[in-house]
Formats: C-alpha cells, structure tokens, sequence
C-alpha cells in the first residue's frame, strides 16, 4: 500500500487550486501529496466557465495567469420583470471553456512538483486509526489527510463527513442545498440576433423567478474551436422545484434565435449549513458548496483551495488536523461571510417577495455598482462589513467610487 501524507480527490479548479496554494506555502509538503482525478485533461466539463475579477486576481497571484483561450464581457444585460438594465464596467467577467481552462491548472500544479495521476477513479473509502484508506480501480493508498475535491456528488462527503457518527444529518436541508442547471452551447451562426459577442455582453434573465423558478436564465458569449458560441442555461437554486429547466432553455435558444441543440446538465450543491469537515477530511469547491444566488464556484474554488492548503500545512506540522476549528475558521473568514450573505440574498431574490426585491435592485443604480464591485471581488468590496457596504451606496460618493473600481 503506497503511503501519501495528502491525498487530494479530485483534479478540478477547486483540487489544482489546493495543490497550488500548497505549493506556494510549503514546497516540500505539496511534493508529499497525490492528486486523484477520475478523467484525463482535458475533459469535458458542464458549467458555463464564467471568472471574475476575483478569480482573476486568484490566477495572478499563482503566477498561473489566464493562458487559455477566452472571451472578455466588459458589460452585463440583466432583465427582470418589466424592465432592463444594462451596466457597464472593466472586465466584469472572463468566459473560458473550462476543459482547456481545468487542464491548465493541473498543468500548473504539476510544474510546481505536485503529482497528479489521471483516469484513477477512486472506489472506497476507509477511515483508519492513523489516516484514511484510499482504493481506486488501480491501487490502494494510505493518506494522513484527504481533500475532497470530487464536485456536488462527492464520494468523499458522503463516506467521510455525512457518515461522521457523531454529526447530526438534516435530509430535508441536504435537499435544500441541491440545486441544477441545464445548459447549451448554440453556435453563433445560428444565433446571428445575439449580439453579445460584437458587445462584449453577457445576458441575465430573471423573468421567470415569479413564476416559480428560484433562479435564471443565462447568454454568455465563448469560444469553441476558435468560433464564437453562446454558452446559453438555466440555474436553479433547487432541484426539482418550480418550472421544467429544459423548456425555459429551449425558449432562450428561441429568442437567441439558434436552433435546438443538445443540452447537458448537473447538480450544484450549495453552500448550507452542512459540515464540510470531519476527522482527517477536508472539502472543498462544490463538494463543500457553492454560492446559492448565482451557483458560481470558481472563484470559491481558489479560496477553498487557499484555505485547505493553510489547514494541511498546520495539521501536517502539529502531527493532527483540528477539522472543527478549522470549519470554524472558515466560516468566520470574509469567504464564509459572504457565502451566508449570497445564501441571504438567494433567499430575498428568489423568495415570496422575489418581484418587490428584483424591482428595487432594478432601479437602484447606486447599489448595482457597489454589488457587482462586491460580488466579483473588485477592490476588495467583498471583505468589507455589510454595513460599510450599505453606507458606501447610501453615501454620495458611492456612485464615484464603484466607478473607480468597474470602469
């Protein structure tokens, strides 16, 4: 049985991320560790690919860098019931097709001494005296630490930290904490109406949230092959509750004016109340959970990745990993918080009082800015307290220094 100090699950941006920011706080450490991934890079991948600004900053900060190809939106249209609106900002979002996007962060991780190894499904999992016992259809390991890293189904949840004997399991709020989105990929030939390319432009449409879907529809624009698409899907909070995903897809295919082609789809978990810790386990990405408001993971994913590396890194010198102080940690770090205030606002916007909620953001100018600036990460919007936040867009030089921040 190879013996491994870290055993990360899982090889998607949330694992290369982990395996990166180990890289960078202990080299001697992150060589010691393995990662798992149950596929070969590049593969595919259903999630619309979308990086923020914060994402991006993630990125240059590993002096990794966004060296795949992409499409940058400069501008976003958001309808809601009754009215449009359109706001304009400096790289509000890269798009990237995440198989080329994933395979480059693997790349990364391998080039700073971490070992990767491909197609080797993990199949069991065994909590032992002294670490964990990982067999896959190709061996068995022994790990000190496990990072699950495996996405919304996660194996590792559900052996290492649903199963925990001692923790309290809440079914109907795991269901809760599901959500779905379908999605397609309409060649912008067959979508000539779109003019998201030629405007740098992504769409939003929560017309629909009245009508019973605790979500919304997307336009993204991308590239596949080098020839521009939409990345066109449907987001729901919950699986499974308010309208079918498949007929509001394919009637935002109709007024993309593209034909209808094949669509895929995937769970999102999202972040709850769930633990994400349990002896010698850590989660991460969307095995830990999400952001509920939109379903974006890949900036989380980087944080994630920064936090587990930090943790390892402590266990690995104390000879232990304290996992509930360092679920706590977690939750009290700006990344906790603002995963409960999107979980917040998920329950506002897509609530009872959705059309009250959607209509105020619509006409509020002031707090659209200072929310993008917030939500994508800008000039570090995201770690201030929510009542700074409030006050700034109340304030009259709020407008000025969003500015600053998206233009």
């Amino acid at each position: 049985m190879e013996r491994r100090e870290i055993i990360i699950i899982g090889g998607g941006p949330a694992g290369a991320a982990t395996a990166l920011y180990l890289a960078r706080r202990d080299p001697a450490l992150a060589r010691r560790a393995l990662v798992l991934e149950k596929a070969r890079h590049p593969r595919a991948k259903v999630c619309a690919g979308g990086l923020i600004p914060h994402a991006l900053a993630c990125l240059d900060e590993l002096e990794v860098g966004l060296t795949v190809p992409h499409v940058v939106v400069d501008r976003a249209r958001v309808e809601v019931p009754g009215r449009r609106v359109e706001v304009d900002g400096r790289r509000c979002c890269a798009i990237v097709r995440r198989a080329e996007f994933d395979a480059s962060l693997v790349r990364a991780a391998r080039a700073r001494g971490v070992e990767v190894r491909e197609e080797e499904r993990v199949r069991t999992l065994e909590r032992v005296g002294d670490g964990v016992v990982v067999t896959t259809d190709r061996g068995r390991y022994h790990a000190s630490l496990v990072v699950g890293a495996d996405g919304s189904g996660s194996l590792v949840r559900r052996v290492l930290v649903d199963g925990h004997g001692h923790r309290n399991r809440d079914a109907h709020g795991e269901r809760r904490a599901i959500g779905r989105a379908v999605m397609a990929d309409v060649p912008i030939g067959d979508a000539g109406s779109w003019d998201g390319h030629d405007r740098a432009r992504y769409d939003f449409d929560f017309r629909a949230v009245p009508a019973g879907l605790a979500g919304y529809a997307w336009a993204f624009p991308c590239l596949i092959d080098g020839r521009p698409h939409v990345n066109a899907g449907v987001y729901a909070r919950r699986a499974g509750v308010g309208p079918d995903l498949r007929a509001l897809l394919h009637a935002l295919q109709v007024d993309l004016g593209g034909a209808r082609v094949r669509h895929q789809a995937a769970p999102i978990r999202c972040w709850s109340r769930a633990p994400f810790t349990a002896d010698r386990t850590l989660l991460v990405g969307d095995a830990a959970g999400a952001e509920p408001l939109m379903g974006e993971g890949i900036s989380f994913a980087f944080e994630y990745g920064r936090w587990a590396a930090a943790e390892v890194a402590a266990a690995a010198a104390a000879g232990t990993l304290e996992w509930p102080a360092a679920e706590a940690r977690f939750r009290r770090s700006w990344v906790g918080r603002k995963l409960r205030r999107l979980d917040q606002a998920a329950t506002m916007f897509y609530g009872r009082g959705a059309r009250l909620w959607l209509a105020l953001a619509a006409r509020w100018g002031g707090a659209q800015r200072i929310g993008l600036c917030w939500y994508n990460g800008v000039d570090g919007w995201d770690r201030r307290s929510g009542w700074a936040a409030l006050r700034a867009t109340l304030g009259g030089s709020a407008v000025a220094t969003a500015r600053t921040g998206m233009q």
